[in-house]
């Protein structure tokens, strides 16, 4: 029976070590609370970090390592040095600021602790894969393992893996930035669901990968590597139940009658956040400032108890911050205090949830201003717990819960005049404005629930993919060649380029063939009795200059022009004047200039408009509407208009890949083996003779009799023709 196994930097306890003795102390973090119902379910496993052991003995780590199996939970022990580069020099000081658009705090000289983060991912795969067998569910969790789904998809591509991301996901021009991306957004990508907070979120992401890697975007997610990758929206929430029936516990009422007489006559206000410089704390409290400068009167109004629970103290960033956050409370109390009276207290502390629920109840106005939060789940506690449906919310728009929480008064954190004005309007708010508002925002939590949350990810993660064919895998593959070579005196192999050999690039360019594919390919042409063909859209310069040296068979904008071998002269097998070509790129060219990031490619024979790149807020300037456009110009002009992968080209008819076939392959003792990608590629299938065969990278329609799923799965067949196909051959008379 398959199981479900979920995966985190963190496990749901924490393993605490006190002169030599080892205590499991439970786990306050929001993921081991939004969880723990789906880890309770039998046969659930949680792979994670448990904390620093070096301080145990060896009898006494086992014996705490035997609790945790007890409890389900699968240990990855990390050094300290580890968890210093992995977790806090590159999760907390490149990830972090980064997703939250803190580009000053962005540390990108960390080399050393992008080792350490890879080096911890793979010691997380190792442990998952210990436990995980094929048809298991794999749920991982967060910015600290980004690249663990590739790295399972790769050794057990049997499993269902899923990944969640607690964080936002920042605009594709901001993630640009790393020189870390095309690894981690490929990471990302191993998995069968990435799930978002937001669908902002998950269009950025959607944005990254096609920027970044050449990713298409599909219905319901994209295609990368010859698989579909389902993405989508799943903003969590919070157990409303936990937090509405302690609210009604009796101790919790008497506690906030109490704070309601501390405060007596003035409003409570209040603020309750990790001590993190996202969380925006020290421009609150500038807001404060302003509302009293603007409103001297209000100072007897309310006072304003910041809750700044204690958070990477021995990281100076953070101890700075909370330098900061205490110089403007004593600048505040300073300028607008009494003996008897301060307008802000600050508490550096952690909370019990029951002081926390009383503190969500006594508050008149609960104010939530992160710079940028990928949900904040603060808010949706202040509304689980009003029952009375009394309070205002002040919400950061910059939070993902702001998509959800519409009732909330929505701030812009950076706009310190707009959230004093905000924290006036809520304090003269009338009780019915109220009510009514809060009474919809508890509802809206309550029917939202973290429960709803992972059974609508573990649902969607369950889904199928689709009707389209799957991979026939390299391994079955490689053996039906062989097993057909050991018949034949000569192998002919027809090589597409671009999406088969080497994976898309955002720009042509991008897409130059690595050493390794160099050698593959000159090892394949030197074999007696093998001939390698390379047919690809691209230039005679293009390939002429990567592949020049070796003996291939080169053929240029889809067969227009061939080289027979090294050293010969390129020749045109499209005898076109080309006249057509003049208008055609003027128009192209107009597309060009009203859908951004869209270019013109010039070839000899042929022209092509790429828009993999593309971007518009024209609502008329669309590439459905530009392919419109350019078929009318071919059907004028006798020409045809090819649609290939994020690419329109216009040539003239009968300049197909078909043309590299020679009738010579359809004679005795000849296995003719192609393979592509796309559509330009089925003409080269078509051409083959009965005997031949034909191979289809990724998925979509074709009339290929074979499957590969990626252009990683096309090397490792080629890479297994060059090792075994010699001895096939050499034993042929």
């Amino acid at each position: 029976m398959s199981k479900l196994i979920l995966v985190s930097n963190r496990i749901p306890w924490t393993l605490q070590v006190k002169r030599g003795l080892a205590e499991l102390l439970p786990s306050s973090g929001g993921l081991a609370t939004a969880l723990a119902g789906t880890h309770a379910r039998g046969g659930t496993l949680w792979v994670g970090w448990p904390g620093d052991t070096t301080g145990l003995s060896q009898a006494r780590k086992d014996a705490a390592f035997l609790e945790l199996a007890h409890r389900r939970v699968v240990p990855v022990e990390l050094a300290r040095a580890e968890v210093e580069r992995y977790y806090e020099g590159f999760s907390n000081g490149v990830l972090w600021p980064l997703f939250h658009y803190l580009l000053d705090k962005v540390r990108l000289d960390a080399d050393r602790d992008w080792e350490a983060y890879r080096t911890v991912n793979e010691r997380f795969a190792e442990a998952v894969l210990r436990e995980a067998e094929d048809g298991d569910t794999v749920w991982v969790h967060d910015y600290q393992l980004m690249l663990l789904p590739e790295l399972l998809r790769e050794r057990r591509p049997g499993l269902r893996i899923g990944f969640f991301l607690h964080i936002p996901f920042p605009a594709a021009e901001v993630f640009r930035i790393l020189p870390w991306r095309e690894r981690l957004l490929a990471g990302l990508l191993g998995a069968d669901l990435v799930g978002f907070h937001t669908q902002a979120y998950r269009n950025h992401f959607a944005g990254a990968a096609a920027q970044v890697l050449g990713a298409d975007a599909a219905p319901g997610g994209l295609r990368y590597g010859g698989r579909f990758v389902r993405t989508g929206a799943f903003g969590i929430g919070i157990d409303a139940e936990v937090f509405r029936a302690a609210a009604e516990d009796p101790a919790v009422q008497d506690r906030v009658a109490d704070l309601r007489r501390e405060a007596g006559d003035r409003a409570l206000l209040l603020g309750i956040d990790r001590l993190d410089y996202t969380k925006g704390i020290p421009r609150r409290l500038l807001a404060i400032e302003r509302l009293l400068e603007r409103h001297p009167e209000l100072k007897e109004r309310f006072l304003y108890l910041q809750v700044a629970v204690p958070s990477r103290e021995r990281v100076e960033a953070y101890a700075q911050y909370r330098r900061t956050v205490d110089e403007l409370v004593g600048r505040i109390n300073g300028a607008y205090g009494s003996p008897t009276r301060l307008p802000v207290h600050l508490l550096h502390q952690s909370v019990p949830f029951e002081e926390l629920v009383a503190l969500y109840r006594a508050a008149d106005v609960m104010i939530v201003t992160p710079l940028r939060d990928g949900m904040n789940l603060v808010a949706k506690e202040y509304c689980a717990t009003r029952v009375d449906d009394g309070g205002v919310l002040i919400l950061s728009e910059f939070a993902g819960a702001a998509v959800s929480l519409r009732e909330a008064l929505l701030v812009n954190p950076y706009d310190i005049g707009g959230m004093a004005e905000a924290i006036r309007r809520a304090l003269a708010m009338p009780g019915a404005e109220r009510s009514s508002r809060m009474r919809a925002l508890r509802r809206r939590v309550a029917g939202q629930d973290v429960h709803r949350w992972a059974s609508a990810f573990l649902e969607a993660l369950g889904q199928d993919e689709g009707p389209e064919a799957p991979s026939e895998g390299p391994g079955p593959l490689l053996d039906r060649i062989l097993d057909d070579a050991s018949r034949s005196r000569r192998v002919v192999l027809f090589l597409d380029y671009d999406g088969t050999l080497v994976p898309f690039a955002p720009r042509p360019e991008g897409a130059v063939p690595d050493p390794a594919l160099q050698a593959m390919l000159a090892r394949l042409s030197t074999l007696p009795g093998v001939e390698v063909h390379l047919v690809s859209g691209r230039s005679r310069e293009d390939l002429e200059g990567w592949f020049g040296g070796l003996d291939l068979r080169l053929h240029a904008e889809h067969g227009a022009w061939r080289r027979p071998g090294p050293g010969s002269p390129w020749q045109a097998v499209d005898a076109d004047d080309h006249g057509w070509k003049t208008e055609a790129i003027r128009l192209i060219e107009g597309w060009c200039a009203r859908i951004e990031g869209s270019f013109l490619e010039e070839k000899a024979t042929t022209l092509a408009w790429h828009h993999r790149l593309a971007e518009s807020t024209d609502p008329e300037a669309t590439v459905e509407a530009a392919q419109e456009d350019l078929t009318r110009f071919a059907e004028r002009n006798g020409l045809e208009l090819l649609q290939g992968a994020k690419v329109l080209e216009l040539r003239r008819p009968g300049s197909t890949k078909a043309l590299a076939v020679d009738p010579s392959v359809a004679g005795p003792g000849v296995l003719a083996i192609a393979l592509g990608d796309d559509r330009t590629d089925e003409d080269l299938f078509g051409a083959l003779p009965p005997s031949g065969l034909s191979i289809r990278v990724g998925q979509g329609p074709s009339r290929a009799g074979f499957r590969l799923g990626s252009v990683a799965e096309v090397r490792i067949l080629l890479h297994g023709l060059a090792e075994r196909l010699p001895g096939r051959l050499e034993a042929q008379p």
